[in-house]
């Protein structure tokens, strides 16, 4: 009998054979029945047990209020994960179905994993997230820079929250002398959004009124907008449509710190500046104290160093007056020296302007009279020139040599002889009078 065969025997009540299974080929017979039937399957469950092993394979259990299932998600699988899974978190698991069997057993082998309800979340982010990016709301160019010294600052969370002591614990330590406003909205649950619009809106109030001119009001020149770590269910108050467009009308910046750094929400990208933590947040609204108490030290230094070297500066100045003011006459006898080089350089150089002027006078004087006699007679050769020409086109010229101009009665010049016909009356110009012709035969 091998390995893997079943053994046999005998029934005490009837004698017949009864199939006697070993350990292991049960344990395969149930799990070949169990991918026969339900693989593969999808689980939805609680998160219980979680390990990671050493060489990247990941062990724990799902669970629900009336059963449990061990579960085994192998590394390759494990490193497709876009989470680290924690205990109490819900899951939906896909896999196969299965027997181990050196302990009899039943496991998943888990092949993917997913946040429970993600999907149809994640989906409806991404819609919210494309559709209010269209619009513009996430836009570089409407984001402002935090101020660097605010007078005051708001604060938005829950007052339960431990958000809330992180953020206030931090500002307390950084910034005592900063005055911080707290309005308190729900983090999580169906109302949380329209809450936390409510919130932000009576900051708004504060942060106008006291930009009003001559208002003594606090005023608030920065928002931190913060909550504690979760699932994306816990965090879908921030992911809010109408929390976005009321982020991006706040009249003062906005610092979104809203759970872990993995997680992202739509008040992240409509915020001015989005921040891995509440503490996060906390820190990068405000300088520490100390920081600015060192500066102005510094200022004080500078200051003193400049106002020391003024002084110096300003008595050495002084004393040179006094020198100077003690013998008045020979500033007196400098100052008549220089004026008078001046009116001596002033005279010179004008005998030196009228002499030239003279000069240029006399020779335009000399040249004149030479350039318009020239002129004249370049002008008479042109118009003798023009004259001759004139004359050689004269027609009279012609018919001196003994040429005629044949014309009919009309005055029209007859050129060839089929312009002419037997008996027509033509008159020849000749230099000296008219000839009237009659034609006879013409060729």
């Amino acid at each position: 009998m091998t390995e893997n065969s079943a053994e046999y025997s005998l029934e005490p009540s009837g004698g017949s054979l009864a199939r006697v299974w070993r350990v292991g080929a049960l344990c395969r017979a149930v799990a070949d029945a169990l991918e026969a039937r339900f693989n593969p399957v999808t689980v939805q469950g609680e998160v219980t047990g979680f390990s990671r092993a050493a060489s990247g394979h990941c062990y724990f259990s799902v669970k629900d209020e009336q059963g449990q299932i061990r579960c085994a998600m192998f590394r390759r699988a494990a490193s497709l994960l876009d989470f680290s899974p924690r205990d109490g978190e819900l899951v939906e698991l896909r896999g196969r179905l299965g027997v181990y069997e050196q302990r009899g057993d039943l496991q998943l082998i888990v092949e993917s994993m997913r946040r429970a309800g993600q999907g149809a979340l994640f989906e409806q982010f991404l819609r919210l997230k494309a559709k209010l990016e269209a619009q513009g709301l996430f836009d570089l160019v409407r984001k402002r820079a935090l101020p660097l010294m605010p007078r005051g600052i708001g604060v938005v969370t829950s007052l339960g929250a431990a958000a809330l002591h992180d953020v206030v614990t931090a500002l307390r330590r950084r910034v005592p002398h900063i005055p911080v406003f707290v309005s308190p909205a729900l983090v999580q649950g169906n109302q949380s959004g329209a809450d936390l619009v409510r919130a932000l809106t009576r900051l708004y109030r504060l942060a106008g009124q006291g930009q009003q001119a001559g208002n003594v009001q606090p005023q608030v020149d920065v928002i931190l907008l913060v909550r504690g770590g979760g699932s994306m269910e816990d965090l879908w108050a921030f992911n809010d449509e109408q929390l976005a467009n009321c982020i991006v009308q706040s009249p003062v910046p906005v610092v979104c710190g809203v759970g872990h750094e993995t997680d992202f929400t739509i008040a992240d990208f409509c915020s001015d500046l989005r921040a891995p933590t509440p503490t996060a947040a906390a820190e990068l609204v405000c300088q520490p104290r100390e920081v600015w108490l060192g500066a102005l030290d510094l200022l004080q230094g500078k200051l003193s160093d400049a106002a020391a070297r003024h002084l110096d500066s300003q008595a050495q100045r002084l004393d040179f007056a006094s020198s100077r003011l003690g013998r008045p006459s020979v500033g007196m006898a400098r100052a008549q020296a220089r004026l008078g080089q001046q009116a001596q350089r002033a005279r010179y150089a004008m005998q030196t302007q009228l002499r030239q002027c003279r000069s240029d006078w006399q020779d335009l004087q000399t040249r004149l009279p030479a350039a318009v006699g020239a002129s004249l007679q370049g002008e008479q050769r042109r118009l003798d020139q023009l004259a001759l020409r004139l004359r050689l086109l004269d027609p009279s010229l012609v018919l001196q040599r003994g040429y005629a101009w044949l014309h009919d009665c009309d005055g029209q010049t007859i050129s060839s002889v089929r312009q002419t016909h037997p008996g027509q009356m033509l008159q020849a110009s000749l230099a000296d009078g008219q000839v009237d012709l009659t034609v006879s035969h013409p060729d």
